[in-house]
């Protein structure tokens, strides 16, 4: 008789346990879908704040074609098309960032639409020459810097460029000369 008992008591328990089991799983889905009632809100409340974002956006648009264009005018040959302007910059800007497996990812990408390896190899060591001026805070003084560097990757920054000129060789300032030198040839990669 007690085996009974204790068989029903268990079976019992089982289908207790099983349904509040079940009905905990149900309420934390229906909360977790539900989400936060505040952040919904908050959404809703303002207006005039988000009807700047288009006008925002567009600027930005227009911003970016008008780069690809500038690039394109500047650049001749395939670095200069729109993929392998967007592509090389990231790639540049994320090797800068020390993000090396994406910027691979990336250059696999930018290879795979015939772009020349040696303006992304050129770029970033023009980049390499304005470290100092570029404010890590800031991300638009780095993409300025990797536009500027794409269009033209000769360029040399103006502060770094005039410091070995006003510097003597016994240390203090000469005066500087009346026109900067011209930027040294970047050295040809040796050939295989």
């Amino acid at each position: 008789m007690r085996r009974r008992v204790f068989k029903l008591q268990e079976a019992i328990v089982r289908h207790l346990v099983g349904s509040a089991l079940v009905l905990l799983i149900g309420l934390g889905t229906a909360v977790a879908q539900s989400g936060d009632s505040r952040a919904q809100d908050q959404s809703v409340k303002p207006a005039n704040p988000n009807a700047a974002q288009p006008a925002d956006g567009t600027k930005e648009n227009q911003r970016r074609t008008d780069e690809f264009a500038e690039a394109a005018q500047a650049i001749n040959g395939p670095a200069g098309n729109p993929e392998c302007v967007w592509f090389g910059r990231r790639v540049v800007r994320l090797m800068w960032l020390d993000d090396i497996d994406t910027a691979l990812r990336h250059l696999d990408l930018y290879d795979r639409f015939g772009c020349p390896g040696g303006h992304v190899q050129a770029t970033f060591r023009c980049l390499t020459r304005f470290g100092g001026q570029i404010d890590p805070k800031v991300a638009e003084t780095l993409n300025s810097r990797v536009h500027a560097c794409w269009i033209n990757p000769a360029v040399q920054p103006q502060a770094a460029a005039a410091a070995p000129a006003g510097i003597s060789a016994a240390g203090g300032a000469a005066p500087s000369p009346a026109a900067p030198a011209p930027p040294a040839a970047a050295p040809a990669p040796a050939a295989k």
